[in-house]
């Protein structure tokens, strides 16, 4: 029985691969030319959103949302949610409908193809490196600027599975509170379950999502950073904590 374990398992890695690629590959005229001009990304946005749905369909992952405020069209936000899969990116991308930009790791424009986009329409972050993270902040402004909103996962890389929620970062709150905009926190309960980081793991289900009600920033000053990132981080870490009971 463990062999087909393994067996399924390596093909469902391989699968999800091939998934990636090929809305690319169909859509790379239509992708290319949208990432020409920055004015240009919500076409773009429209187009990752279909990416999205089409993996998270093809790998058997049926999306469950609920939404105790949903974001107004128009409006910026600082989008944040706990990060325990590869396809926190897709699920995202499904349950939001207001174009906003990653900040993610730069180790993933690594990825054929996908990588190619993803340095170009992202914000990407060497966190080992505090010439990098200031260069996040100033793009990120930029961004924010031209009206859309941001995606910060603010644990960062969690290499370890036992942890239900790690630390936050600053960065999210830092920016958020700087430009007024709302937190828009986000439980993700099954990623981490169905398609962690682990090779050998996965299979489909239902995938469920819970968009927060937002966390406002008007009139704040930046000492608040460390009391609204830990607001965040304890609601966020409730609800998962209350999943698993």
């Amino acid at each position: 029985m463990r062999a087909f374990k393994i067996i399924f398992w390596i093909l469902y890695r391989i699968w999800f691969y091939i998934l990636i690629a090929i809305p690319i590959i169909v859509m790379f005229p239509v992708l290319f030319v949208s990432i020409l001009s920055e004015k240009w990304y919500p076409y773009f946005f429209v187009m990752a959103r279909i990416w999205a749905k089409f993996i998270l369909f093809g790998m058997g992952f049926r999306v469950k949302a609920t939404y105790e405020q949903i974001p107004e069209p128009g409006k910026s936000y600082m989008f944040v949610a706990n990060h325990t899969s590869m396809t926190d990116i897709m699920l995202m991308l499904t349950i939001v409908k207001n174009p906003f930009v990653f900040v993610g790791k730069k180790e993933l424009a690594k990825i054929p193809l996908f990588g190619f986009f993803y340095k170009r329409t992202c914000i990407l972050v060497d966190r080992s490196s505090s010439k990098s993270r200031m260069a996040v902040f100033e793009r990120a402004q930029k961004r924010l600027h031209q009206g859309l909103s941001i995606c910060i996962f603010p644990e960062g890389g969690v290499p370890d599975e036992s942890i239900v929620l790690d630390q936050f970062k600053d960065g999210a709150f830092r920016l958020a509170i700087e430009h007024e905009i709302p937190i828009v926190p986000m439980t993700f309960y099954d990623n981490k379950r169905l398609f962690s980081y682990t090779f050998f793991s996965g299979r489909p289900g239902v995938m469920r999502a819970k968009v927060h009600a937002f966390i406002e920033t008007e009139n704040l000053h930046s000492e608040a950073k460390k009391e609204i990132k830990e607001r965040t981080r304890i609601l966020i870490l409730t609800e998962l904590q209350n999943d698993l009971n």
